[in-house]
């Protein structure tokens, strides 16, 4: 008889931190090693209310004894058009046809593919720095760093990149940063992608992988403009950043732009695989017949969670917390900036916060921020880093975070920058 073979996860994937969960509540994770740890990283912005909110777990426990998988575009099911329904108080005005997937990359994707077939037009323009998914025509969108997008080429056509205001990276300041990316992208108009040959814009409203840098709302409107000027589609990429984590409820809320399509996926379900993009029903309308489906979008309990996610992000207050708690932990950040040289910017919305290192010269310190990362968990605090050098760590709290662990979560930066630098 052969031996059982015995299996293991791909090398390839890499362990940000060595905790093995055996429960979380709220802000928590507690280990099997018998030890909590305060979550600053919500599954990378993904549990939005908190690890097993009690009324996101009983939407789905409930939905679970229904059914659970029920193929959309075979049979409908009623968490699906509650679902939709209720984004309707939360969508920007006008954008009121939905189509759900599973993931962020299939909603990039699915934006892209109705930008083109609405327009006829063949290319996407994206923004450096901006991450958008790891398929192939999402990774082809992506430029937080080469590992996106590297060692399976060709990777999609008709997609160019213009510049972003990283400011700090560029050393100036922002209105600096605003004019020369914004003269960029009409350079790039004038020489490389014809208005009459651009379907859209895809923009974060914060870069995620990026960075964590906040698209600065001049920016943002100054693409907007040209979108309205040359007849180009907006896509908004929010699946970082919306569901409140910014402040707003969607990140561009910041801004006066409004996105002709809207993307979302992470914190909508507090976990459970959803996605979707919002449009017109006249833009909407355009996709061609057959182009939209899927075999698990819109599962019956990824919605059921995702209806009971929007009740408490509504009824707790959840995007005026994450503004009150974000303010807080933005100006902790900046107290440590002023403490420590290797802290050479921190930035953030809501909480959606980061630190960016520096060396002696000023140069980008992906070794600090990996010391900090690491350094962190043994002070009981989760973190992740970003950015395409490496040299960011991320803070994302959930968007039910009290004052209280906010104040724990910077004294355990503060304990870990002390070991760490």
């Amino acid at each position: 008889m052969t031996a059982p073979t015995r299996t293991h996860l791909s090398p390839a994937l890499k362990q940000a931190t060595p905790v093995v969960v055996d429960y979380a509540a709220g802000s928590w994770i507690y280990g099997t090693d018998g030890n909590r740890y305060l979550d600053f990283t919500t599954g990378i912005g993904v549990t939005s209310t908190g690890h097993c909110h009690p009324r996101v777990v009983e939407a789905a426990r409930e939905q679970v004894g229904k059914i659970i998988h029920a193929q959309y575009t075979t049979v409908m099911h009623k968490p699906l058009l509650e679902l939709t329904e209720k984004l309707g108080d939360f969508l920007p005005t006008g954008l009121d046809s939905v189509f759900y997937a599973n993931s962020g990359s299939e909603a990039v994707e699915a934006s892209i593919r109705l930008a083109r077939m609405a327009t006829g037009r063949p290319n996407i323009i994206a923004f450096h720095g901006g991450f958008h998914g790891r398929t192939v025509a999402a990774a082809s969108l992506t430029t937080a760093g080469t590992k996106f997008r590297s060692g399976f080429a060709p990777i999609m056509g008709g997609v160019h990149i213009a510049p972003f205001p990283y400011a700090f990276r560029y050393g100036w300041d922002m209105d600096t940063a605003i004019d020369f990316a914004l003269t960029e992208l009409d350079y790039l108009l004038a020489t490389i992608s014809s208005p009459a040959d651009t379907a859209a814009f895809i923009i974060e409203p914060v870069l995620g992988d990026g960075g964590y840098l906040p698209t600065p709302p001049a920016f943002l409107e100054g693409v907007r403009a040209r979108a309205d000027e040359h007849g180009i589609v907006l896509i908004v990429d929010e699946v970082q950043a919306g569901v409140g984590r910014t402040g707003k409820f969607w990140g561009h809320e910041h801004s006066s732009a409004k996105p002709d399509i809207v993307i979302t996926a992470k914190g909508l379900a507090s976990g459970f695989p959803i996605s979707a993009i919002a449009a017109s029903t006249e833009l909407m309308s355009k996709a061609w017949p057959g182009s939209q489906g899927g075999t698990y979008g819109g599962n019956a309990v990824a919605a059921a969670a995702a209806v009971a996610t929007l009740d408490v992000v509504r009824d707790e207050g959840l995007v005026e917390n994450a503004a009150e708690q974000g303010e807080k932990l933005l100006g902790g950040l900046k107290e440590l900036q002023q403490q420590y040289s290797a802290i050479g910017d921190a930035r953030g919305l809501g909480l959606m916060q980061a630190l960016e290192f520096v060396d002696g010269d000023g140069k980008p310190d992906a070794a600090a921020a990996a010391r900090v990362q690491q350094t962190a968990i043994s002070e009981g605090l989760l973190l992740l880093t970003c950015g395409a050098l490496g040299n960011v760590v991320r803070v994302i709290p959930a968007l039910v975070v009290t004052d209280d662990e906010i104040t724990e979560g910077l004294d355990a930066i503060a304990r870990t920058l002390k070991r760490a630098l």
